[in-house]
């Protein structure tokens, strides 16, 4: 397997998955705290792509200077522990470098995750669905897209924006009271959810939509 950062380029489907949160043990293993509902990819994933944190940096010309680019760490060996995932990355050999990667970021590519199972979604590919409502065999009504997905312990939570057309008939934010775009938080349970559509980027539901 390639050492660290030989890899010529980074994916362009990279998923962030977790955040190394130190060392583990004394032979270079790094502990993770990922994402929800990421571990599995995680333990899966042949290869991790690193980050390193970094605050945005003015140039001499007081523009930003470009984020990091991602390094590519083959994984060795990666395993449960408890809620985290602990990992040994090829060139990382002791405790002292597995603590200098505290708080790096780590992506994987879409296209390395496992088969999802039959009536299971990535998280990932849930965003930027539009969510559909039908209320009691009505047309079906766009609610907006989902721009998150949360989770509340029991199940996975889709954040949608609210949109509707404009008298132009222009897809628009619907503001609240307060002008902020509105938004749904529709359970992601079979009760709500009457179909998920990735290719054509829908999700049907019954949830109303002045809720």
């Amino acid at each position: 397997m390639p050492d660290p950062g030989t890899m010529s380029s980074a994916p362009t489907d990279l998923v962030e998955l977790g955040r190394i949160t130190g060392a583990y043990g004394i032979k270079g293993w790094v502990k993770v705290q990922p994402h929800s509902a990421q571990a599995d990819v995680l333990r899966s994933a042949k290869a991790w792509w690193l980050v390193r944190p970094a605050a945005p940096l003015l140039n001499d010309r007081g523009s930003k200077t470009a984020a990091p680019a991602p390094i590519a760490y083959p994984v060795v060996q990666a395993r449960a522990q408890g809620a985290a995932v602990v990992a040994q990355l090829q060139g990382v050999a002791d405790r002292n470098q597995a603590e200098a990667m505290r708080g790096y970021v780590i992506m994987a590519s879409r296209s390395a995750f496992p088969a999802a199972a039959e009536g299971e979604y990535y998280w990932v590919d849930l965003i930027g669905c539009d969510v559909y409502t039908s209320e009691q065999g009505a047309e079906p009504q766009l609610l907006g897209p989902v721009v998150e997905v949360l989770d509340n312990g029991a199940h996975a939570i889709l954040r949608v924006q609210r949109k509707a057309a404009d008298v132009s008939g222009v897809l628009q934010l619907v503001p609240d009271a307060k002008g902020r775009p509105q938004e749904l938080l529709i359970p992601f349970v079979q009760a709500h959810i009457q179909a998920v559509d990735l290719a054509a980027r829908r999700i049907d539901s019954d949830w109303p939509a002045d809720y």
